[in-house]
């Protein structure tokens, strides 16, 4: 019997830098969109072109370089956003405008103060803008798990009418639960006399941890497009995980009535890069792409996996991306080999001297490390543009001393503004005393929220990825670092926080949304 199509909407470049410190460069959004080019995502939603001029460029430079996947901008229900979101998708090889409103009694009457026909009438003049400059329009009912049904049934017949071919009901606040939230698209698909003319949407948020079951329910009551993101990424407690949602509809064909065209091989290297960029490692239990998703400890679990793997792995490992890539490159790996891997994982230079320099940092990785792995790789590259991001500060030198029984002492070396600056400070640690001097120096007045450190591969000489999590006056900023001594690591990362303070670095991506 032949499956229905799955789209899967990806709203990693969007939803996903909404997670307070996320926020990603132009470059790096184009990193991770050819990713999920490569991975054969369906829709990539690249940011919210009315947000700020980066935005802007951000969604224009994914539509300029993605050809394969339909790129989209979230634009509010009003015409400077349709408009912008139009603008920065000229290029789109195919592009869709996502516009959205609130529909709930509690949004309409606090957030919006409208009332219910004027909000209708504003989401019909608003697909109609949108459908004049595209043919592929999404409207969306924000907070729409909380919304009254005689009033979804209205609106969405209407916007329908008007020239949506995807309507998206998402659950905004993570309320609801599968048996409620999978009966709202049934009653809908019932009720809405026109609703065989769209494809039915849902978005799902993970407050009560019913992410992906809440998706996979309207999965199953006729919904066929699914947006979610790489690691379940996004505000609060995140989104729907595309990881999950993908190899649950793969492993349980027998119980699911659709098919993704996702090639699942791309999983965990984007599963990677998406953490390597934003700074948000994950869990080593996390289903898929967590580090112990398919390790067995138990000695019982061992014996029958050496068995027959069956009788307690449920997905083979090479099929999310675990352990595909064979290639090993070290020391006398020549460029060519390395340009071609960095091909593979989706990142080219766009000067024969920003590949010099991307091979010079390859050489000094591998005269600290025997084998480099495409994790290193991808650090390699993000730790490079962190360093080019509006420079005031970048990392020179440091000498640590520690000794048992006495404070530890660092001393750096970094540049500010081109000018050397040699700064020293005792700690607690060598790490604080890193940080605390360097703040003799920059007097950042932030205030350190998060410090985590990761290790990129396996082994006693892996790098160490370091994320520094800075706030201030309402701005938070992830800086993240790597290098195989962790001490150095750090000191980038801070300072690449730093840098990121100093910039200007936006708030929050956006206000509003799904």
């Amino acid at each position: 019997m032949s499956k229905d199509k799955l789209v899967i909407f990806d709203t990693t470049l969007r939803d996903g830098e909404q997670s307070p410190g996320a926020s990603m460069t132009k470059d790096e959004k184009v990193r991770i969109a050819k990713m999920l080019e490569k991975m054969r995502v369906d829709v990539i939603e690249a940011g919210f072109a009315i947000a700020s001029p980066g935005d802007f460029e951000s969604v224009k430079a994914v539509a300029d370089a993605v050809k394969d996947s339909t790129i989209c901008s979230l634009a509010r229900a009003v015409r400077p956003d349709i408009e912008r979101a139009g603008e920065a998708l000229k290029t789109a090889n195919s592009g869709r405008i996502h516009t959205f409103i609130a529909t709930s009694p509690i949004h309409m009457k606090y957030k919006l103060q409208m009332e219910p026909e004027q909000v209708l009438e504003q989401a019909v003049q608003a697909v109609t803008m949108a459908r004049n400059l595209t043919d592929d329009v999404e409207f969306s009912l924000e907070d729409g798990s909380r919304t009254e049904p005689e009033f979804m049934y209205r609106i969405i017949e209407a916007v329908i009418k008007a020239g949506a071919g995807t309507i998206n009901i998402p659950d905004t606040v993570g309320y609801g639960t599968p048996e409620e939230y999978g009966a709202i698209f049934n009653n809908v698909i019932n009720h809405v006399p026109n609703a065989d003319k769209a494809i039915f949407s849902t978005h799902c948020h993970n407050d009560l941890g019913l992410a992906v079951a809440n998706s996979l329910a309207a999965v199953m009551n006729g919904v066929r497009q699914v947006e979610c993101t790489i690691n379940g990424l996004g505000e609060r407690a995140g989104n729907a995980s595309l990881e999950e949602v993908v190899m649950a509809v793969n492993t349980r064909k027998d119980f699911y009535p659709v098919e993704s065209g996702i090639d699942t091989t791309h999983i965990v290297p984007t599963s990677r890069l998406v953490a390597s960029v934003t700074g948000f490692p994950v869990q080593p239990n996390k289903a898929i792409v967590g580090a112990n998703a398919f390790a067995h400890e138990s000695g019982i679990h061992q014996d029958g996996v050496l068995k027959h793997r069956e009788t307690y792995e449920i997905m083979k490992a090479e099929d999310v991306g675990w352990n595909t890539n064979k290639l090993v490159l070290g020391k006398h790996s020549g460029r060519a080999a390395v340009r071609a891997r960095f091909e593979d994982l989706g990142i080219t230079f766009e000067s024969p001297d920003a590949l010099n320099d991307a091979f010079k940092r390859f050489k000094e990785l591998a005269d600290k490390k025997h084998e480099i792995f495409d994790e290193d790789l991808q650090a390699l590259v993000s730790d490079a543009e962190a360093e080019s991001c509006a420079e005031i500060f970048s990392f020179e030198s440091m000498e640590v001393s520690c000794k048992t029984g006495q404070k530890p002492v660092a001393q750096l070396t970094f540049l500010k503004h081109g000018d050397p600056v040699t700064t020293q400070s005792d700690g607690s640690g060598p790490v604080d005393a890193v940080f605390k001097a360097i703040e003799k120096v920059a007097d950042s007045r932030s205030e350190l929220e998060l410090y985590s450190v990761n290790a990129i591969t396996a082994g006693t000489e892996a790098q160490g990825d370091v994320t520094v999590r800075l706030a201030r006056d309402g701005s938070i900023v992830n800086g993240v670092g790597a290098d195989t001594d962790v001490v150095a690591a750090s000191a980038k990362a801070y300072l690449h926080a730093l840098n990121l303070l100093e910039s200007g670095a936006k708030a929050h991506p956006q206000r509003d949304g799904v």
